[in-house]
């Protein structure tokens, strides 16, 4: 039976308006232990930050942690996939897309998690070393 995306997804991902500041935003990836946060505007997906984003598009480029809004940076309008999509959808959009994380918005486009690699390869392969250490950051976050 093949599993869904809600199976397999981290709920309530973390968010924040588009118009924080990155210095901001760093400090909430930093607090959550995580490595992105989706952009709303409103409450409505409008875009998603990682790490890499604050480096090579914030900070190598000079720009001002304090003033740059993750709006200016971030990458706008990410693909999405449902929470009842199957999981072998959402490894099929990665893989073509060359995408390590996706939004999960239900039919009505609120915002109810997110899937990453690290939570694909926990399903597909438990014991590989990636589905390992996605288990050892997901043991670490929920104990702090």
């Amino acid at each position: 039976m093949t599993r869904r995306v809600h199976e397999v997804m981290t709920r309530n991902p973390v968010t924040v308006e588009r118009l924080t500041s990155l210095a901001e935003a760093a400090r909430v990836m930093r607090d959550a232990g995580i490595g992105d946060v989706l952009v709303v505007d409103q409450g409505r997906l409008c875009g998603i930050l990682t790490d890499r984003d604050l480096v090579v598009r914030g900070l190598a480029e000079d720009r001002d942690p304090a003033e740059t809004t993750v709006q200016a940076i971030c990458s706008a309008e990410p693909r999405t996939v449902g929470p009842d999509d199957h999981v072998d959808e959402a490894v099929d959009l990665m893989r073509r897309h060359a995408l390590r994380r996706l939004p999960v918005r239900n039919g009505s486009g609120e915002l109810v998690g997110i899937v990453t690699l690290g939570d694909l390869e926990v399903e597909r392969d438990p014991g590989s070393p990636l589905a390992a250490i996605a288990a050892a950051e997901e043991a670490r976050h929920r104990d702090r």
